[in-house]
């Protein structure tokens, strides 16, 4: 019945906006008494509009006399209705005037190691982008380790986030951008630098110190740690180099970071077609209804450039 009503009042205009305010203003109120004050009209012109309304959509809303004011069951209806509409022209006033404001805030970016230079992510060009687009915005730039990544951006206290992707969280959208993949390296003083028998390198192996990253990324990973002798943890790709370089440990880097010390001789890949595995690289932020124009633009200007490189992401 109401849906009918709804249907035949046909176009919902200013005035019907008007009607509804004051409808609303009076269920509220508890009466067409009590709304005077409140509406800053007569009771006699409430009344004639409550009246339209119900002329309006064929329906009566609500009872008025000596025993007092009470809607009907329809009545209720409408005016749960009401309050629905009324909430939606709020949001889209805010969304409006938010279009319309120069940008300003803070935008946090958290990345975990060497992602930040890295050529294939890109975000010096990003930056720089966001910076001409948003100059009043105030960036916030910091390295951390993985689990500290996705548990600021989760709970809002950063707003982008770089990190090998391992797994789904809810709450959470990724942007998918490169793939690393990352070999078992030793130093030039450890005893395998100069080994060249692969059967020899593979049995040494099991017994040799392991510096590891110390969190769990993908099974791929996990499955190349399983056996090794995890002597050393050292998360950051800078310091576990360190220890690589000691002679002492052997350790998984990304390819990319360790060619550095490959194209000097100071550290070689051991049975690079046998211990590798390869990590997925993801922008991570937040998924939530609340408008944040500075990290919705930082996403979409990094989202293209990603999509720009297209085939270059290897």
């Amino acid at each position: 019945m109401v849906s009918t009503a709804l249907q035949s009042m046909g176009k919902v205009g200013d005035y019907e906006i008007r009607l509804l305010k004051v409808f609303k203003t009076v269920v509220e109120c508890g009466g067409f008494s009590a709304a005077e004050v409140e509406l800053n009209i007569s009771r006699s012109t409430i009344s004639v509009h409550m009246s339209n309304l119900e002329s309006r959509l064929k329906l009566k809303l609500c009872n008025r006399g000596r025993s007092g004011f009470s809607l009907t069951e329809e009545g209720l209806t409408i005016y749960n209705a009401t309050k629905q509409l009324f909430s939606r022209l709020a949001e889209f006033r805010s969304t409006v005037n938010a279009l319309h404001q120069q940008m300003t805030g803070e935008v946090r970016i958290l990345t975990s190691d060497t992602i930040s230079l890295d050529e294939r992510c890109g975000l010096d060009h990003v930056l720089a982008e966001f910076a001409a687009r948003a100059p009043e915005v105030y960036i916030s730039f910091d390295t951390a380790p993985l689990g500290e990544i996705e548990r600021r951006v989760i709970n809002g206290d950063a707003d982008v986030g770089f990190i090998p992707h391992h797994r789904e969280l809810e709450g959470l959208d990724f942007l998918l951008m490169y793939r690393d993949k990352s070999l078992l390296y030793c130093g030039d003083r450890h005893p395998l630098f100069e080994e060249q028998d692969e059967q020899v390198i593979a049995d040494t192996l099991k017994d040799c110190k392991l510096v590891h990253a110390g969190v769990q990324t993908n099974p791929e990973a996990s499955t190349q740690l399983a056996e090794m002798n995890k002597a050393a943890e050292a998360y950051y790709y800078e310091t576990r180099a360190t220890m690589i370089l000691s002679g002492v440990y052997v350790g998984f880097m990304a390819e990319k970071f360790a060619q550095q010390w490959v194209d000097r001789g100071r550290m070689r890949a051991l049975l690079p077609e046998q211990r590798f595995y390869q990590l997925q690289i993801a922008a991570i932020s937040r998924r939530s209804g609340q408008l944040n124009k500075p990290r919705d633009l930082f996403m979409d200007l990094l989202a293209r450039h990603i999509e720009g490189l297209g085939s270059e992401l290897i």
